[in-house]
């Protein structure tokens, strides 16, 4: 079987050979009446949101005019955002200036949100995934774990490796990057099994190896699994450090790294469980034992050889960082939150700053001493999401505005009253309900800057402390599986064309379903075990 896999290109290399590169929604074959679909959305938002905005100041609304202006604008922002009439950090920068035109604040003041720590989180945790991506430390990490014994000689195997790289790789690297790098040899190791499939005449000699269940599993399991894995860490997906950085302006609480992971890593498991079943219930492989993957994998793995120094580095970089993030919590069990030590321990070792630092350690560890090479060049570090950056500066920015004005408290007291939200239980499974609902029609990380500003004043004017249904929403932002747009992911494993539309919807909506349950049963207990908001 080996020996076949190595010889001239069958029908099925040749069937998958295009879909072996990453491309955005923008650059997929779409139908026709999904590009219709795609367009009509775009040009609505062009026009919608300005009518919205314009509308609603004209409207006779009995609150302070100052609130009037920013919600009308925000409203504008929003159908900017779930539209992507034009790039979603543009729709928020837009918005910013709008405000300060406006008059709702002056610019000094609405910009500080920039200077935020996280904003230097961000920016540091995504050079090291920028270096753990170039030099090849992720890709290698997934052929250690594809190689691991009996890994490769089931098609369950196969499926469940894949979840558990996903989900290790996107706690750290973009779940997008990690989903792209993973997408050639998925498709690979699909071939391989396109071949054992036509071999043992288990489909038609003229099927297309595209559209087999096996193939959706695989490619269901790359997408969810990168979004389950990023909810692991406060840096493994955008949503988490807004909804921090949020939660923390309004309650005053911050969650540590540790914290974060110590609350995170069971409901994930849970997750991680719960979406395996879903998948190769919903989409059951044609075949569960298989020939010559272990082969291609162990094949590959070789080609890779031993660790570069540029790998090594990384690796350096890399575990300095997360140790230096990990330390305050260590100390807070030792010595309690409350103690002196663990307060300048925090100072001293703020997460933007050690994130800075670990990103700067990739810029000082040569590669080629003599002719000064290092780990990264400076247009690695251009080549970042630097559009997320922006997208999260907007959304903090809307959050302080809110809370400053008197609009949230407004707003929620307005909710909380139509709705009859009043208990803490109530108000976190609207919560995940809006959370989810919005990042169906729009990204994760956006739908995280409108729900969660949005469910804190709800919970403050009900007289509920904020903490657990803000987080709640946070989580629940990265739970869009059901469309293409839903997540960059979801887009990327759509474009290779394994993934039918209805079977993405069908297998999304399931586990939409379970996650929401998974999130407002366990998420509170863990919060509680972890001995976060109190307050």
């Amino acid at each position: 079987m080996a020996a076949e896999n190595q010889g001239d290109r069958t029908d099925v290399d040749k069937a998958l050979l295009g879909h072996a590169t990453y491309r955005s929604l923008g650059e997929q074959r779409l139908s026709p009446a999904e590009e219709r679909f795609e367009k009509g959305r775009r040009t609505i938002g062009l026009f919608l949101a300005p009518l919205i905005t314009v509308v609603f100041l004209a409207l006779p609304i009995e609150i302070p005019p100052q609130q009037q202006t920013l919600a009308g604008v925000l409203l504008g922002v929003i159908v900017l955002w779930v539209t992507e009439a034009v790039p979603i950090p543009i729709g928020g920068l837009l918005g910013v200036a709008v405000v300060v035109f406006l008059g709702v604040a002056p610019a000094d003041e609405v910009l500080a949100a920039f200077g935020s720590s996280t904003i230097f989180t961000f920016i540091g945790a995504f050079i090291l995934a920028q270096a753990m991506l170039k030099h090849g430390v992720a890709r290698r990490f997934a052929f250690r774990i594809l190689t691991l014994p009996r890994v490769g000689r089931s098609t369950t195997g196969v499926i469940l490796a894949f979840g558990a790289i996903t989900c290790g790789l996107s706690a750290f690297v973009s779940n997008t990057a990690t989903v792209a790098m993973l997408l050639p040899t998925a498709l690979g190791i699909l071939g391989v099994i396109a071949k054992v499939m036509q071999h043992r005449g288990v489909v038609a000699p003229d099927f297309d190896p595209l559209r087999v269940r096996v193939g959706a599993a695989i490619m269901l399991m790359l997408a969810y699994g990168a979004s389950v894995g990023g909810l692991l860490t406060p840096v493994g997906s955008p949503p988490n450090l807004i909804g921090r950085g949020l939660i923390e302006e309004a309650t005053g609480e911050r969650i540590s790294f540790g914290q974060w992971m110590v609350m995170a890593i069971p409901i994930c498991l849970l997750m991680f469980i719960a979406l395996a079943v879903v998948l190769l219930r919903l989409n059951k492989p044609e075949i569960r034992r298989i020939e010559g993957v272990a082969d291609y994998l162990e094949q590959q793995r070789a080609d890779m050889g031993p660790l570069s120094r540029a790998e090594k580095n990384t690796l350096v970089a890399f575990g300095v960082t997360v140790t230096l993030w990990i330390v305050p919590g260590v100390v807070a069990v030792i010595a309690g939150n409350d103690s002196e030590i663990y307060t300048t321990v925090s100072d001293r070792l703020d997460e933007g700053m050690v994130a800075v630092f670990g990103a700067a350690l990739l810029y000082l560890l040569p590669t080629d001493w003599e002719n000064r090479e290092f780990t990264l060049r400076w247009r690695d570090a251009a080549e970042i999401d630097w559009g997320t950056i922006v997208l999260f500066g907007t959304g903090i920015i809307f959050g302080s505005l809110l809370a400053d004005s008197g609009l949230a408290e407004t707003i929620g007291t307005s909710v909380a009253d139509t709705l009859g939200l009043t208990s803490v239980v109530a108000i976190t499974v609207f919560a995940v309900l809006l959370a989810i609902v919005v990042s169906e029609t729009t990204s994760n990380t956006a739908s995280a800057a409108v729900v969660v500003p949005i469910v804190i004043p709800v919970a403050v004017a009900a007289g509920v402390n904020p903490f657990v249904p803000a987080l709640a929403a946070t989580f629940a932002a990265s739970f869009g599986f059901m469309l293409p747009v839903s997540t960059p992911q979801n887009a990327v494993v759509y474009g290779s064309g394994a993934v039918p539309i209805t079977t993405m919807i069908r297998s999304g909506v399931a586990f939409d379903i379970v996650g929401a349950l998974l999130i407002i049963i366990f998420l509170p207990v863990m919060i509680s075990v972890v001995g976060l908001g109190a307050g």
